[in-house]
């Protein structure tokens, strides 16, 4: 009673092929699939970037904390 058989599963695709058509449906699933494409290539290339050192700037102080001068 609470599941679907592959024949309501089909009925329901039909149905829905025949409200939004074959060529809206193609659309939407490739806007979702280029998405995806670029969700990924956006995760890769963050990863691939070598991370960049803070340099120090000029005239800025470097402030020492109290463990480092009784290291001296």
């Amino acid at each position: 009673m609470g599941s679907f058989s592959i024949w309501h599963w089909l009925l329901v695709l039909v149905i829905v092929v025949l409200v939004f058509g074959t060529k809206k449906l193609g659309g939407v699933g490739k806007d979702l699939g280029s998405a995806i494409k670029g969700f990924k290539e956006g995760m890769k290339s963050d990863e691939d970037k070598p991370k960049i050192a803070e340099k120090p700037v000029e005239g800025a102080r470097v402030f020492e904390n109290e463990a480092s001068k009784d290291k001296r």
